[in-house]
């Protein structure tokens, strides 16, 4: 298969999709017993036809949405299984910023890229001539939503050797807990003379007992940077962390 990702599959199409799944579900470290389920983690919304009429087929294409949502937890519990076991003396702060810097969208999105994820991403033809395929957030979705594709072919056992496979070597890095991405942007900011980062809420979505929180945040006459999770604090962790990124990137 090419290094682009690839278009909507049609027709004959499908028995390559299918060879490439087989060869990424060994890059994986995993071989499924249900195939649709890394079919559905590797679609893009973009590749999935609307559905017509007021029923959607039970048999309907799905895209990687759904699975994304169970990844994000599946991923969370085992890096904070692994974190507990690892560090056993250090306290609940320390360990929260190591977590937070684990699981936040570049991070995932570096994992997918080191699996190969971006090669065998199914988007429209729209998508991947605008270079879906390696972007961060696209890549950190996708990775996730083939954690919870392990996760439901074979059980968080296989998911947590996933994991583990591919985390483990970042959690060998940390020699000391990673400061907190707000105070390293302030930092950053302060440091140039461009006054304090400014947060902004643009939205907060879901039912009441799991809302989702989007934040915004900017430096001066940055663009601005915005970020979605289950609590404000952690959007504004995760806008602050990608900010800088691509601050220190452009720089």
């Amino acid at each position: 298969m090419s290094d682009a990702a690839a278009p909507l599959p049609a027709g004959d199409d499908l028995a390559q999709m299918d060879l490439a799944q087989t060869d990424l579900g060994r890059a994986i470290g995993h071989v499924f017993s249900r195939p649709d389920l890394l079919t559905e983690a590797l679609t893009h919304p973009s590749a999935v036809p609307p559905a017509r009429g007021k029923a959607r087929r039970r048999s309907q294409q799905r895209h990687y949405e759904r699975l994304e949502f169970l990844g994000d937890r599946v991923l969370g519990l085992v890096i904070a299984d692994i974190l507990w076991h690892r560090f056993e003396r250090e306290p609940e702060g320390p360990m929260t910023r190591r977590m937070a810097d684990l699981v936040r969208r570049e991070t995932v999105a570096r994992v997918a890229l080191d699996i190969g994820l971006d090669r065998h991403l199914v988007l429209s033809p729209s998508e991947a001539a605008a270079g879906a395929a390696r972007k961060p957030s696209i890549l950190a979705d996708v990775c996730e939503a083939v954690i919870a594709a392990v996760y439901l072919d074979g059980g968080l056992a296989a998911a947590s050797a996933l994991i583990h496979r591919w985390w483990e070597p970042l959690v060998d890095t940390m020699d000391r807990p990673p400061r907190d991405p707000k105070t390293r942007l302030q930092e950053w900011a302060q440091a140039r003379g461009l006054g304090l980062p400014a947060y902004r809420l643009i939205a907060t979505e879901g039912p009441d007992h799991a809302p989702r929180f989007t934040v915004a945040v900017s430096v001066g006459q940055s663009e601005e940077v915005s970020a979605t999770a289950l609590s404000k604090r952690a959007a504004e962790a995760e806008a602050a962390a990608s900010l800088l990124s691509l601050l220190i990137h452009d720089g």
